[in-house]
């Protein structure tokens, strides 16, 4: 079975860490899908329909995403709001269609992982920054799974880390 990877990042040419990941994700079609929405939508505007004729064709969704202004990237926020719609995502007999699908995070984060915690720099920890992600996924009844951060991609993102990175983000995901 296949997972799907929701990408949402508006420079990927650009990136280091986000750019790796997919690199080797597409060295599998046989078990990821790479699907960009700033490619497809570089005007912002969603195809709803067909956004959630995709998700519901997946068991495993993974959203990959740069972490800034300790949020998503703002089409990610778009696409919730506009795909995740009442009596689809939720609130009807015939709504709740992301119903058991594993969901999980792929997130890379510009600052080191010692700055999110109640000691660190910005004073909360990832977990407590993405409880807003939790609580979507768990209102639509998925199976929330969670995240998997880079952290320092801004100052800290040698080769070797992001090379190990990869491998553990593979993993991660074959863990769903």
């Amino acid at each position: 079975m296949k997972t799907l990877i929701i990408l949402i990042h508006s420079d990927l040419k650009n990136s280091a860490v986000n750019k790796r990941w997919i690199e080797e994700l597409k060295k599998f079609p046989d078990k990821y899908v790479i699907h960009d929405l700033h490619h497809l939508y570089p005007d912002g505007n969603i195809d709803i329909l067909m956004e959630q004729r995709l998700m519901e064709s997946y068991s495993n969704i993974i959203f990959q995403f740069p972490f800034y202004w300790f949020n998503c990237p703002p089409l990610f926020k778009k696409w919730l709001d506009e795909v995740l719609t009442y009596g689809w995502a939720y609130g009807s007999k015939s709504g709740y269609k992301l119903a058991g699908k594993k969901i999980a995070l792929g997130i890379t984060a510009g600052i080191n992982e010692a700055d999110y915690s109640a000691s660190g720099r910005y004073k909360y920890t990832m977990e407590q920054l993405t409880a807003p992600f939790e609580l979507t996924f768990d209102y639509i009844k998925a199976d929330y799974k969670s995240f998997f951060t880079f952290y320092g991609a801004e100052h800290n993102a040698t080769t070797e880390r992001i090379e190990k990175s990869t491998q553990e983000y593979i993993s991660f995901i074959a863990r769903l």
